[in-house]
């Protein structure tokens, strides 16, 4: 996958993004809103191997960039057939809330849609409120809250908001059309 808007760029992630990833992968300060406020303590080898094992036709990580530089990170994986499960992470926190997320995602489903997916979904954690402010700008529709159905690293039990969108009912951020 290689999207392009403007000076923002998504592009599959490849071996030589494993140092930038196993970085911002073993950030607590970036891991925490997934549940792991320690990092995760990973190897740039282990990020190498995981990478290699990305299709396109079941799933990638994607680097975001902007002005040619990594800020953030995108995935995305086919799951029950023809749904695809994404998630997104603006690593660089100087460029965290400025609006790259929506256009972002924007890109994303978009391209998704064009594949032939008939619906995206994600879930986010209950207290991420930004998160979830974004998702519904996007359009999804919020399906509901998993109450105290994980846990984190430090063993805090956790809730989820499970989101959805389908074809058309994509606020698309790019300007682009749906």
């Amino acid at each position: 996958m290689d999207l392009q808007f403007r000076n923002l760029r998504i592009r599959n992630a490849v071996a030589s993004d494993a140092p930038q990833l196993t970085r911002w992968w073993n950030d607590g300060s970036v891991m925490a809103h997934a549940g792991f406020p320690h990092g995760l303590g990973t190897t740039e080898e282990e990020v190498a191997g995981k990478l290699a094992q990305d299709r396109e036709e079941t799933g990638r990580r994607l680097i975001l960039e902007l002005d040619g530089a990594p800020v953030g990170e995108m995935c995305y994986r086919i799951v029950e057939g023809n749904k695809a499960q994404i998630g997104i992470k603006i690593c660089e926190a100087a460029r965290q809330e400025q609006g790259y997320g929506r256009i972002a995602l924007s890109l994303l489903i978009r391209a998704l849609f064009d594949r032939g997916v008939s619906a995206v979904v994600l879930d986010t954690d209950l207290e991420n409120r930004r998160a979830q402010h974004v998702y519904a700008s996007l359009g999804f529709t919020r399906l509901g809250v998993r109450r105290d159905c994980w846990r984190n690293q430090v063993g805090e039990l956790r809730s989820a908001v499970d989101y959805e969108i389908k074809p058309g009912q994509l606020v698309d951020f790019t300007g682009q059309g749906t």
